[in-house]
């Protein structure tokens, strides 16, 4: 029998003609297994074609239209095609980057493409969730994902190959005598199973003597002690993503290290909802961005940590550390789980600067863009837990920080004004600190700058 390997870079169709223009473009034959083959191509195109036959006789010394005429005169021939890819050099791996210096692994979260599809160059196809951040992995070349190595769940490190991608694009074929082949092997299994049982006899088993059924005692009713748990089938265990697992360490080791006390205090927003209501357009149409209550507090907090430094410091060892500086942590809430990114030098930003800052931060929280240094650091953290409507809370210190501020929701409540009752826009504000560095006398004042400054915004330009 005989048997055609085709190899082809260019898609075009089989035998025909192709003989017919066929050159030969170098012959071999194998002594060791008596397989001859010869190479030929066709004119004018880049196909490369090898017959292989196992007839005893090398190909390579018989004329081209003698082995010609033996193709047509033996039909059984198999085409095989695939891509040159592997062969020159046209695969390149995607690996995982870097992640940063803090980051020593990830977990593949998922694959944004799947082998087959098309990608660009610097297009992501797969997302690594590390314990801040995600991270995107880009394909290194344009090209076709050919194969995904690494599994979703798997944990990976910098430098770690997920797939492997063709930079040509090119597929792999089966062959259709293979295909035919395979077909009719499927087709013939299954009839020469049923023809094999059909013939097979059967066994006559002697009648089994039937015994008597013991009387069925009825089901014991469970004791009133017994708990009733809800069944298995209506639980779902699902695995903890790294961002919650880190935040989870986190806080239980600020919980563990810190000696945390909470001090309270409720603040009138009526003068800073009346500066938003009387300049919000003006400060839109000037700087493009909505004026917020966010950004009053930073200012009033900026003004407390320069009041209070040592609320802007932190204990190292034996040593503490004082900071000259503020930047501010703002946490935001995502889907995935709590992130803190990080305003930085806010004692040098105005109004505008800070509430543009929290925008962007807050859409790159959102979408899980943040980068490692957006979130490195920071003095000083504030937590609005108002937007969520929460009234009152402790908030937890986000380490190696020494205190948190929480803001709450606005509620209307009648505030006496003047030897009156009144109904006025109040916000408990608590301030969760760490009492080994801070003494309770700091935290109550700083506490007390926050709320004069928000009730009379006009003490920032004064400096009072």
């Amino acid at each position: 029998m005989w048997a055609v390997s085709r190899r082809r870079v260019a898609s075009s169709s089989v035998l025909g003609q192709s003989f017919r223009n066929a050159r030969p473009t170098r012959c071999y034959s194998s002594s060791n297994e008596g397989y001859a083959m010869t190479l030929v191509s066709r004119k004018g195109s880049s196909q490369v074609s090898g017959i292989v036959g196992s007839l005893g006789f090398p190909v390579g010394s018989k004329p081209l239209r003698d082995v010609i005429s033996f193709v047509r005169r033996y039909p059984p021939i198999f085409v095989h095609t695939r891509s040159f890819s592997s062969d020159t050099g046209e695969l390149v791996d995607a690996v995982v980057p870097f992640m940063g210096e803090s980051i020593t692994d990830g977990t593949l979260s998922n694959f944004l493409k799947q082998p087959g599809d098309r990608v660009e160059v610097d297009e992501p196809i797969a997302q690594i969730e590390t314990d801040k951040v995600t991270i995107d992995v880009s394909s290194p070349e344009a090209g076709v994902i050919e194969q995904l190595v690494a599994k979703v769940g798997d944990t990976v490190e910098p430098g770690t190959k997920i797939a492997v991608i063709s930079k040509s694009g090119g597929v792999t074929h089966v062959a259709p005598s293979e295909e035919k082949s395979s077909k009719a092997a499927s087709e013939v299994s299954p009839a020469k199973t049923k023809k094999v049982e059909t013939e097979k006899p059967k066994e006559e088993t002697p009648p089994s003597k039937e015994k008597p059924k013991a009387p069925s005692l009825p089901p014991s009713k469970p004791s009133a002690k017994e708990p009733q748990l809800p069944p298995k089938e209506r639980e779902r265990r699902v695995p903890m993503t790294r961002l919650r697992k880190r935040v989870a360490t986190r806080l239980k080791d600020s919980q563990n290290t810190f000696a945390m006390l909470t001090t309270f205090n409720e603040v009138d927003m009526t003068s800073l909802m009346k500066l938003r209501s009387d300049y919000k357009d003006a400060f839109l149409e000037k700087h493009g961005v909505k004026l917020g209550l966010m950004s009053g507090f930073v200012k009033a907090a900026v003004s407390a940590l320069q009041n209070q430094p040592i609320v802007n410091a932190v204990i190292d060892g034996n040593d503490i550390i004082y900071r000259d500086y503020v930047d501010i942590s703002v946490a935001v809430g995502t889907p995935k789980g709590l992130v803190v990114p990080v305003i930085r030098n806010a004692d040098r930003m105005n109004f505008a600067e800070i509430e543009k800052g929290i925008n962007t931060l807050a859409k790159k929280a959102n979408d899980g863009s943040l980068s490692i240094d957006e979130m490195a650091g920071g003095s000083f953290t504030i937590s609005n837990g108002g937007v969520y409507g929460s009234l009152l809370s402790t908030p937890i210190i986000n380490p190696p920080q020494s205190a948190i501020l929480g803001m709450h929701s606005i509620v209307s409540r009648p505030m006496v004004v003047g030897g009156e009752v009144v109904p006025r826009p109040m916000m408990y504000i608590a301030l969760t600190y760490d009492h080994r560095l801070i003494d309770g006398r700091e935290a109550v004042y700083f506490l007390r700058r926050i709320k004069d400054v928000v009730e009379d915004p006009r003490r920032l330009l004064l400096d009072v």
